[in-house]
């Protein structure tokens, strides 16, 4: 399979997984995960920024497919089924959690801008 191919196939999961979020028969723990990998599989805005050499892709080539592969542990396999199902059949809209996953995102930046900002003026 080529690159292209993995890509669609990634994506398709995280869709996938998208749907077995909002189902009643998720475990609260397993929501929580799934809303941390929707949200970095559909987020404009990368955890880490690509324009940083190597660690920039680290995220796309790592984190999302490791927290695929965790998430999809954490979900009863009759509830992935139900979801595969619905996401051949219909296009699926992350929703809310690409909202909140970006917000997220922003916040952990934000605060480590604050941080840095409040180590640098203590050190002048």
């Amino acid at each position: 399979m080529d690159l292209q191919g993995r890509i669609d196939d990634l994506l398709f999961e995280a869709r996938v997984l998208a749907i077995a979020a909002r189902d009643p028969g998720t475990p609260w723990y397993a929501k929580a995960v799934l809303g941390v990998v929707v949200g970095l599989a559909f987020s404009p805005i990368d955890p880490i920024p690509d324009v940083i050499p190597v660690l920039g892709y680290l995220d796309d080539a790592l984190l999302i497919p490791a927290g695929v592969l965790f998430a999809r542990r954490l979900v009863p396999q009759s509830v992935m089924a139900e979801a595969r199902r619905t996401a051949n059949e219909e296009d699926v809209d992350p929703g809310l959690t690409q909202y909140v996953a970006t917000a997220l995102v922003v916040l952990a930046w934000g605060l480590a801008a604050y941080l840095a900002i409040t180590v640098a003026a203590s050190l002048f």
